[in-house]
């Protein structure tokens, strides 16, 4: 008999390492729905049935609520992925917004989702995801909305859920629905001086999660960044984003590296589509595998069953990472 105890001790061991496997897919945040070949494969081997996909935005533009970047779509495009269509609304449509606004708004974004689901054929699921980072001012009339939607659409309505909203809930309120999407990402913003990865900061994610086993909300999604950019800054301290660099693309005779993630602009020129001078800097912030792992071991011991769900799908974000 004592010769099981090495075996059980062994199959503890394992049991207690063995990491949770997270169901994952994408997020299509571009205006052209069209995949080229690194993306179609990166997309057919994930594990979900589902993409979530971007169709439009929606601002208030001179006191009227218009759609911003409506998606179109390549003939090309094919996917067995089930879309489900997401909807950018910006906080200020819903500042100061009428009580018959709100039905209004959400008829028009129900009418313009159906309609191009109908003009390109898309093969849909039973859900409708809604992005907006609500705040205590504006809370009461975005949840009336989701309310309003999910009564006119007859759909299930989700909604994302910001780090600022889990931290501080009983200021900014909990969403009338039955699932959010966390998203772990944008954990301080990137025109600030600071040493933190802006995209994602352990640390930062940490306080702002310190309590999310106690969300009102069980059913959580997760949103996990695998994009990069450049920072710009001037002679003068000022910032500026370049989307999608790496550090593959400080690769110039014309710069200087100062460290691992930052270079000097020797030379004036035109650099990834903008004009720098001489003297400026860049450094890229990207997202590492390790940092991906420490965060899903942190949120396994908050949260534990759920899927990620990457930001975004765009060749040059996924190829060579392992999902």
């Amino acid at each position: 008999m004592k010769t099981l105890y090495p075996l059980l001790i062994c199959l503890l061991i394992a049991s207690c390492s063995k990491q949770e496997k997270h169901l994952h897919t994408f997020y299509y945040w571009k205006t052209n729905l069209k995949l080229n070949s690194v993306e179609k494969k990166v997309l057919d081997q994930s594990d979900s049935l589902f993409l979530y996909t971007r169709f439009f935005d929606v601002d208030k533009i001179d006191g009227k609520f218009e759609p911003v970047a409506v998606i179109t779509k390549d003939k090309s495009f094919k996917t067995e992925k089930e879309i489900v269509p997401t909807v950018f609304i910006t906080n200020r449509s819903f500042l100061n917004i009428q009580k018959e606004e709100i039905g209004f708004l959400a008829e028009k974004v129900n009418t313009l989702i159906h309609k191009k689901i109908k003009d390109y054929g898309l093969k849909v699921n039973n859900e409708i995801q809604i992005d907006c980072d609500w705040t205590s001012g504006t809370k009461d009339d975005y949840f009336e909305f989701l309310k309003e939607l999910k009564k006119i659409s007859q759909k299930e309505i989700t909604c994302t859920l910001r780090l600022h909203q889990v931290k501080d809930k009983n200021i900014t309120g909990i969403p009338p629905v039955e699932n959010v999407y966390l998203m772990c990402y944008s954990t301080s913003s990137p025109l600030e001086n600071s040493d933190k990865n802006s995209i994602l900061d352990l640390n930062v994610l940490k306080s702002y999660l310190s309590k999310l086993e106690d969300y009102p909300i069980k059913k959580i999604e997760v949103a996990l960044p695998i994009y990069s950019w450049g920072i710009v800054t001037n002679h003068l301290g000022k910032h500026k984003l370049i989307n999608a660099l790496s550090t593959k693309d400080l690769d110039n005779p014309d710069f200087k590296k100062i460290s691992e993630n930052e270079v000097k602009v020797l030379k004036d020129g035109f650099y990834f589509g903008n004009f720098l001078n001489k003297g400026f800097k860049i450094k890229i912030e990207e997202i590492t595998e390790e940092q991906l792992e420490n965060a899903i071991q942190f949120l396994d011991k908050k949260i534990g069953t759920y899927n990620i769900i990457y930001y975004q799908l765009d060749s040059k974000f996924v190829e060579g990472r392992i999902f």
